[in-house]
């Protein structure tokens, strides 16, 4: 079983990495009180793996200009990732017809931003298990699991929320909301790589805790989001 492991470490991180994120998953789409279709779900979760193969060598290249990482250079890879997420998921479901109720943006892009945690941290999860410290890789995921993984859903989310507050307002109300929900996410994303790949262990569970207050709010937002369309549905009686 080892030697299978150590051969082919990409199928037990895949599976490390894909099953937190179909946790999730699931947890996510009972927000939805009318199911999406699951083509595209599936097409929007495989969007936020693609997204990954797009950012990582845009990445690269930013590491290669600047070697010694700083702020500047975390908010470039964060935007980069909060860009193509958005992106990929747009072309793929928020401008198609599935999209027919305001909870629908966030839906889809916590889907693709699951997509792209699960491929992500599939690659994280590649060396310890190629180095046979399946320990090490059972705590990187845990820590994934609670930690980056919930700071992409709410990032996604945040664009997808703000998204959701203009669903019944003209194209030019929604570019601005889709650009200032981008803002925030990079923000948000931005202040989280600074505090924790920086090592600053006294903020450590301080942020932590401040992800996990954010998946909150989150959820109140939503249940906001969700009166939006009886609200739209009253004014035109």
């Amino acid at each position: 079983m080892i030697e299978f492991i150590t051969k082919y470490p990409f199928v037990l991180s895949f599976l490390l990495g894909i099953i937190p994120a179909l946790v999730w998953l699931k947890f996510w789409l009972k927000e939805d009180t009318h199911p999406e279709p699951l083509k595209m779900i599936t097409l929007s979760f495989l969007g936020g793996m693609l997204a990954v193969l797009c950012v990582l060598p845009l990445q690269r290249m930013v590491y290669d200009y600047i070697p010694d990482p700083n702020g500047i250079s975390f908010l470039i890879w964060a935007a980069l990732e909060e860009i193509f997420k958005f992106g990929i998921v747009y072309f793929i479901a928020l401008r198609n017809k599935v999209t027919d109720e305001p909870v629908d943006d966030i839906i889809y892009l916590i889907i693709s931003a699951l997509g792209f945690v699960t491929f992500e941290n599939t690659l994280f999860l590649l060396t310890p298990i190629h180095s046979g410290d399946l320990a090490g890789a059972i705590i990187t995921g845990n820590l994934r699991f609670v930690g980056a993984s919930l700071v992409h859903i709410i990032s996604s989310a945040t664009i997808g929320t703000s998204l959701a507050f203009a669903f019944y307002r003209d194209k030019y109300s929604k570019i601005l909301h889709a650009i200032s929900g981008l803002i925030i996410a990079i923000g948000l994303h931005t202040a989280f790589n600074l505090f924790i790949i920086e090592g600053l262990e006294g903020n450590v569970f301080f942020v932590f805790g401040g992800v996990w207050v954010g998946i909150v709010l989150l959820l109140l937002l939503i249940e906001k989001v969700k009166r939006l369309k009886a609200l739209e549905q009253n004014q035109n009686i």
